[in-house]
């Protein structure tokens, strides 16, 4: 994996933050890995939402599909 190098601008009180949970040789694995979960969670929820947005748009198709076989579903099954 090739790496690059970036100049990045933070507040203070994050800087100080980050000076006391990473050494000055691990900030950049720290900050990496912690951009690399972030990333990971959008896209997660990138996809839920798509998928949320998929079901919705098909939810009266599939009412109406359960409709037709309603009575397939039923068929021999006791009534009491």
């Amino acid at each position: 994996m090739s790496v690059v190098r970036m100049n990045i601008t933070l507040s203070q009180d994050l800087a100080e933050e980050l000076e006391k949970i990473a050494d000055s040789r691990k900030k950049s694995r720290f900050i990496a890995k912690t951009l690399q979960e972030k990333m990971a969670r959008i896209k997660a929820d990138e996809i839920q939402r798509l998928l949320e947005e998929g079901y919705k748009s098909r939810r009266e198709e599939s009412h109406t599909i359960a409709k037709e076989f309603e009575a397939v579903d039923l068929e021999g099954r006791d009534e009491s």
